[in-house]
């Protein structure tokens, strides 16, 4: 009986310290809604409408793995695995252009961790100026048209395939991230092979340093892609770039945020107005970009700004709102139609977990159209497991 008590509790403390050691989380988010969404005034006559379900517009419906091992003094063995779901049909992926076929799309990384020297990791993830500005943007980067990756294309949660990503630890608040990909985007190579020489892919860079402390929050990001040879030589060595500066500083009573982003040579994540269920209603002009070099413009220049407030209403529930505006050169807009998207949104925590929203978003010239204006109006219901 007591080499049996013994045993167990020998056992017990076994499975402790491994606990203690090692850790694997499941989590996730479910957000889905319902959402109004116009387009009208286009040069063709064209105008269009829908009513219908919303998916992931506060945050992106997703479900990951994320573990940890320490691997002593101080070292720990990290990785993460997410993959985004639509929720109103519970099909993988979400309808992001560039996500393809990945199980992992969202991010797929392993990598190593210290308190005193920092992380390192391994993968596809998100670049720096996502990580950076999410926190700066009173809609997070989020809620279709609303965030400001549609003014600054860099923001706009790019994700690159086969990255290595280095962030110092936070210095009294300073940290400074690196990330360089050897081929960005894997999906757009035949048969997903990435090419055997280096340079016959499209290649990544991403850097950035922020500055957190208090009320106060600072970035500045800059990120630029490298063409495939056959790229640079059909595009004449078009090599986008994106730098972006901004902050926030938290009043209490309100949160004031601003961000000024100069693009050249690139284009625009002119996002999907809708941020419908997998499918679009829009001008036939009004095309989804992205920070990249297909459609990579030689000499086109644009400079974004973005202003938003944000505050707190009681103990549950929050209003923000933000402005941006875009300005082009004709290499890309023809017209050189300025942009300008007016946006409003709101959310009351029902639990710690879950949580009501609503927003509303307004486009005047909307992806540098001339006259073309889009609405989006929605409502929805996000859960966090």
């Amino acid at each position: 009986m007591k080499k049996t008590l013994i045993a167990a509790a020998l056992f017990a403390g076994f499975a402790g310290a491994a606990q203690a050691e090692t850790s694997v989380t499941l989590y996730g988010v479910i957000d889905t809604g319902l959402g109004y969404n116009k387009i009208s005034g286009a040069a063709d006559g064209y105008n269009g409408s829908r009513v219908g379900m919303i998916n992931g517009m506060q945050n992106g419906s997703r479900w990951g793995l994320r573990g940890s091992e320490d691997l002593g003094d101080g070292l720990r063995a990290v990785f993460q695995l997410e993959s985004a779901f639509n929720s109103g049909n519970g099909k993988q992926g979400a309808g992001v252009a560039g996500q393809g076929s990945r199980l992992f799309d969202r991010q797929s990384t392993i990598g190593l961790a210290s308190d005193s020297w920092g992380r390192l990791d391994f993968g596809r993830q998100t670049n720096i100026a996502s990580k950076y500005f999410e926190s700066i943007d009173p809609f997070g980067t989020n809620y279709g048209m609303a965030s400001m990756g549609v003014g600054m294309s860099a923001a706009n949660m790019q994700r690159y395939d086969n990255m290595v990503m280095y962030q110092t630890p936070s210095f009294s608040g300073l940290q400074f991230g690196v990330g360089y990909s050897f081929s960005a985007n894997d999906e757009s190579l035949a048969r997903g092979r990435v090419n055997f020489r280096t340079a016959d892919n499209l290649r990544a860079l991403t850097t950035g340093v922020r500055y957190v402390n208090g009320p106060l929050n600072v970035a500045l990001t800059y990120d630029q892609l490298n063409p495939s040879n056959a790229e640079a030589k059909n595009a004449g060595q078009v090599t986008p770039r994106s730098f972006m500066i901004g902050g926030s500083y938290d009043f209490e009573v309100v949160k004031l945020a601003l961000a000024y982003a100069r693009t050249t040579n690139g284009w625009f994540a002119i996002s999907n107005p809708t941020g419908a269920s997998g499918e679009m209603v829009r001008d036939r002009k009004v095309t989804d970009l992205g920070f990249g070099s297909n459609a990579a413009t030689k000499d086109f220049k644009a400079n974004s700004y973005m202003v938003g407030l944000s505050a707190p209403i009681g103990g549950a529930s929050s209003v923000f709102t933000s402005w941006q505006h875009v300005s082009a050169n004709d290499k890309l807009t023809e017209d050189d139609a300025t942009m300008n998207i007016f946006s409003l949104g709101y959310t009351y925590d029902l639990s710690k977990r879950t949580n009501l929203y609503a927003y509303g978003s307004y486009g005047k010239n909307y992806a540098f159209n001339d006259g073309v204006k889009a609405t989006a109006i929605g409502v929805g219901l996000r859960h966090r497991f």
